[in-house]
């Protein structure tokens, strides 16, 4: 049986590596590595499993799971994981999201919220890599519930899935993008994501 938890003796990992690939160059951040133990007969089999995010900081992202008997392997199998999983993410001005989306895994929940130029990233941990890794420069996020890293990951990359393109938005209602966004002044817009990021950053600075 496998001691697979976020907790105990995992550690959080800020290690990072560029790896060409043969559709362009990905950066890939251990995030989290723990020692599992497996019952076979005779005894307990040790082991590492690693939790890794990968990206090309251009919109696409990925994360893997890998066991092996020594941390390089599980980090390997773990990145291969990763790179087969990529998902791409629209971004607004190639910084931010569109939208504020929320995601959950679990008992983990997070709030992912657009942010205006020049807010950075706020958020910890495995977050963090994530949005590093996606290539976003601007974003604010916050999470409840589970502080596993595992759940924290899927919670962000379910929250990521719902995050739709102005394009999207408009082909679904069968309108022109230019006609959407004309709906959404972009002074009001700026206004109120400053305020909901002032709110969002407070409540992760009391957190910390």
């Amino acid at each position: 049986m496998a001691d697979d938890r976020g907790g105990g003796r995992g550690r959080d990992r800020g290690h990072n590596n560029r790896d060409r690939d043969g559709d362009g160059e990905f950066i890939d951040r251990l995030v989290h590595i723990n020692r599992v133990a497996k019952v076979v007969k005779g005894g307990r089999r040790f082991g590492f499993a690693a939790l890794v995010v990968v990206g090309d900081q251009k919109g696409r992202v990925g994360y893997g799971h890998g066991k092996a008997r020594e941390v390089p392997e599980a980090i390997r199998k773990a990145t291969e994981s990763a790179k087969r999983g990529l998902i791409r993410v629209p971004l607004r001005e190639g910084r931010t999201l569109h939208h504020d989306v929320h995601g959950r895994h679990g008992a983990g929940k997070v709030i992912l919220r657009a942010a205006p130029a020049g807010t950075g990233i706020i958020a910890g941990g495995p977050m963090r890599a994530i949005f590093e890794s996606l290539g976003m420069n601007d974003v604010v996020a916050k999470s409840q519930g589970s502080s596993n890293p595992y759940n924290m990951i899927r919670a962000t990359f379910d929250a990521l899935k719902s995050e739709d393109s102005p394009r999207a938005v408009a082909a679904r209602r069968n309108m022109k993008v230019s006609t959407l966004q004309a709906r959404r002044p972009g002074g009001d817009a700026d206004v109120a994501a400053e305020g909901a990021v002032a709110e969002t950053a407070d409540a992760v600075a009391a957190e910390a």
